[in-house]
């Protein structure tokens, strides 16, 4: 049966033929080097200072055993807390695994630190295929150990840690719910995983459907995960800690906050995630948002689909702070 792909939304449609033409399979792994070098991928941190209202700081930690330290950014507010030790949400940028450091996505959580009163640290992981599983998550852990324990010498409190990512990052952050629940680490005290990357098996309806379509389709993830996995994706013996979408316990994890586009590959797979963490008795609001592409909020902000998004996550997570 020919699987047909949803419609864009008009707006979005209109911005994403606006910017040339799409190249939804992403890059090969010959052109992952050069990516890494643009300087079109690295923000100053002068830039997420938003006019004097944060300051920044570069931060390490200690990388698992045997591996470097994990380089963070942290980001303050400047003004006097409004009431008392701040929450901190604790991000992992998105890039495919393969793309990306520490500041990069920053931008949008910042809108929520701002809104909030919350600090950002946000973690820069080894890349696929360079580091292959375990490298990514490990790292990710790591970062969050070391925010539990260094919160409050910046204002943060250790008990009101939300961890965040969008796209890999969303993948990695829902499995850092896993891995730090089956640990005894930090409990967050909520998730947001914006269009993550959860499923190395890259075989749902959706995926099938946005083939060569939109922002990132179905070759696209194809090599992200094997540029993770190597050999083993798609097969038997793939953990939870790689794909969260292969947990068979979705018990006791934080509250999640889960939002993805209609016409992308990942549609289907979060909707099941989200089903599967209601049908393991946890908490989960999901936003399917209509004639959405991947990361259509951060490639398109002005549109109203996209604005509509932005504050709908503000609002999830003002309602689990005030809770």
């Amino acid at each position: 049966m020919l699987l047909v792909p949803p419609p864009f939304d008009a707006e979005l449609a209109a911005a994403l033929a606006a910017a040339g033409p799409a190249t939804p399979s992403g890059p090969s792994p010959e052109e992952i080097a050069a990516l890494r070098a643009a300087p079109e991928l690295a923000v100053p941190a002068a830039d997420l200072t938003g006019g004097g209202a944060f300051v920044t700081a570069d931060r390490t930690a200690p990388g698992p055993d045997g591996a470097p330290d994990v380089a963070l950014l942290v980001v303050s507010p400047t003004a006097p807390a409004r009431n008392g030790p701040r929450p901190v949400i604790y991000h992992a940028h998105g890039g495919g695994m393969v793309l990306g450091t520490n500041r990069a996505g920053v931008e949008v959580v910042l809108e929520w630190a701002r809104e909030l009163d919350a600090v950002v640290v946000s973690v820069e992981y080894r890349l696929a295929p360079d580091h292959p599983y375990p490298a990514g998550v490990e790292d990710v852990y790591a970062g969050l150990l070391w925010t539990a324990r260094h919160a409050a010498e910046f204002g943060g409190d250790p008990e009101r840690i939300i961890v965040a990512g969008a796209s890999a990052g969303g993948g990695l952050t829902a499995a850092l719910a896993l891995l730090s629940r089956d640990r005894g680490g930090p409990r967050p005290i909520g998730q947001v995983l914006m269009y993550p990357m959860l499923d190395d098996r890259n075989d749902t309806p959706s995926a099938h459907q946005m083939a060569g379509v939109g922002a990132w389709d179905r070759k696209a993830n194809e090599r992200a995960w094997t540029a993770v996995l190597g050999d083993a994706r798609g097969g038997p013996d793939v953990p939870a800690y790689a794909a969260p979408a292969r947990a068979t316990d979705l018990s006791g994890l934080p509250p999640a906050f889960l939002d993805v586009g209609s016409a992308e590959t990942f549609r289907d797979e979060v909707v099941g995630y989200a089903a599967r963490i209601w049908q393991a008795g946890g908490v989960a609001e999901l936003h399917v948002w209509p004639g959405g592409f991947h990361g259509f909020d951060a490639f398109a902000p002005h549109t109203a689909l996209s604005r509509t998004a932005r504050a709908a996550r503000v609002d999830w997570l003002r309602r689990l702070l005030t809770s």
